[in-house]
């Protein structure tokens, strides 16, 4: 301590100086960030930087799914809570999401796989698919949902993109991301990617 005390001002400066290389390293890379958005914009590629990401919710396993109303691709009205008695995968998606897309035709062969199969307590496997369009882009949802395969009825949009009322209310802050929920409405599980959608399936499933 004496040492310490006798030498303050050395110290003093070596704190100095390592909270300076601090700041420097990130005002650097938000410099960076910064630097990227003002010469690209903030268009659907950035978007797809974001979707990238790991899905964040603000739900967890065991809570009630909140009810999702929203219009499909031909303008009628349709709601989750119409879904009830059935095993849903609440899946969140959008065209212009690349991790979405490429995530798609594990979607696609799951559901191939078990909307058929008899399940131990629901009645039935379907999937309501969300998507996060922004304004204007029917046709292009319209289009990769035919491009994509997803042949399940349940698919709505408010063309609100990241401000979509659903996502908002599910605290869903990155896609690709889902919910599966059971029979009465609990979110069972959550973010199930590649081979753990079906392992979860698997689970439920009394037979085929």
């Amino acid at each position: 301590m004496l040492f310490i005390k006798m030498n303050w001002h050395y110290f003093s400066y070596l704190a100095a100086s390592t909270k300076l290389i601090e700041m420097n390293r990130i005002t650097k890379t938000l410099g960076i960030i910064s630097f990227a958005l003002l010469l690209f914009g903030f268009n659907d590629q950035s978007s797809e930087i974001l979707a990238s990401e790991k899905a964040i919710t603000s739900f967890k396993i065991g809570d009630k799914a909140p009810d999702i109303i929203a219009k499909n691709p031909d303008g009628k009205v349709i709601k989750l809570s119409d879904l009830k008695g059935k095993m849903v995968l609440i899946d969140f998606w959008a065209s212009w999401c690349g991790p979405c897309r490429r995530e798609n035709p594990n979607v696609v062969a799951n559901y191939n796989k078990y909307s058929k199969a008899k399940f131990k307590d629901a009645k039935g496997f379907e999937i309501f698919s969300y998507s996060l369009e922004n304004a204007g882009a029917m046709d292009r949802w319209v289009a990769a949902i035919k491009q994509d395969g997803l042949i399940w009825p349940y698919h709505a949009s408010d063309f609100m993109g990241w401000k979509s009322p659903a996502s908002m209310q599910y605290g869903v802050n990155s896609i690709p991301a889902n919910f599966l929920i059971d029979k009465d409405g609990i979110i069972i599980a959550a973010n199930l990617r590649g081979p753990a959608l079906g392992k979860e399936l698997d689970k439920h499933v009394k037979s085929f």
